[in-house]
Order: structure tokens, then C-alpha cells, then sequence
């Protein structure tokens, strides 16, 4: 039984995460950070954005997207990680963006990590 509690603590990580960077661009790699770094997309385009952690850890990522100063999109993600780790939303409009302004803002339990702002053209 002692063996069994001391596997799922092992299994459990607790500790809160750590945001090293955000990350905008056109395309993921396959750990899931950004590989095409951009500002500017066309409206068909979609929008890839990453949350990168540097170390274990629990959370709950979430980003929310303007359009000028309307929100437009908010995702949300429950996550734990136990080690580096990169989380990725994605922010897409089959009927094509409108052009302008855009801004997306990063949250890591509910505290304000980070923010891009980008355009479509």
C-alpha cells in the first residue's frame, strides 16, 4: 500500500509552473513552440501561440485575442508538465480574418504573463 501512495506522489506534480517566454508565429515545431516566428498573417492564415515553461510544474494556461479592443476568442488549458514543456493554442477563422489590429494576452493561473500584438493584412 506504502508503495502504491509513493508511486502516485511521484506521478503528481504540484509545484506551480514558470513562464519563460510567449510566442507568436505561422507554424509549430514538434514540441509544439513556435518555428515561423511572425506579426503579420493574412486572413486565411492561422495563428499559432505558445506559452513555454522551464521547468515542471501545474497550471492553467489561457489566452485571450482582441480584435482592436473587443475580445474575439479565449482559450483555456489545464496542464502539468514534468519538465520543459511548451503550450500551444491556436487562433483560426474559417471565414477569414478582417484586417487590423490584434492582440493576444497570456494568463498563467489567472495572473497576466505575457501579451503580442500582431497584424492581418
Amino acid at each position: 500500500m506504502l508503495a502504491a501512495a509513493l508511486t502516485a506522489a511521484a506521478g503528481c506534480n504540484n509545484q506551480p509552473l514558470k513562464v519563460s517566454a510567449v510566442q507568436l508565429g505561422k507554424s509549430l515545431n514538434s514540441d509544439n513552440s513556435v518555428g515561423n516566428h511572425a506579426t503579420t498573417f493574412k486572413p486565411s492564415d492561422t495563428v499559432y501561440a505558445a506559452v513555454l515553461t522551464n521547468a515542471g510544474g501545474s497550471g492553467t494556461i489561457e489566452t485571450k485575442w482582441y480584435f482592436r479592443n473587443t475580445k474575439v476568442s479565449e482559450m483555456k488549458k489545464d496542464v502539468s508538465y514534468h519538465g520543459e514543456a511548451a503550450t500551444e493554442f491556436r487562433f483560426h477563422s474559417t471565414d477569414g480574418f478582417p484586417p487590423g489590429a490584434y492582440r493576444v494576452e497570456f494568463f498563467l493561473d489567472g495572473q497576466p504573463v505575457g501579451e503580442r500584438t500582431f497584424k492581418i493584412e
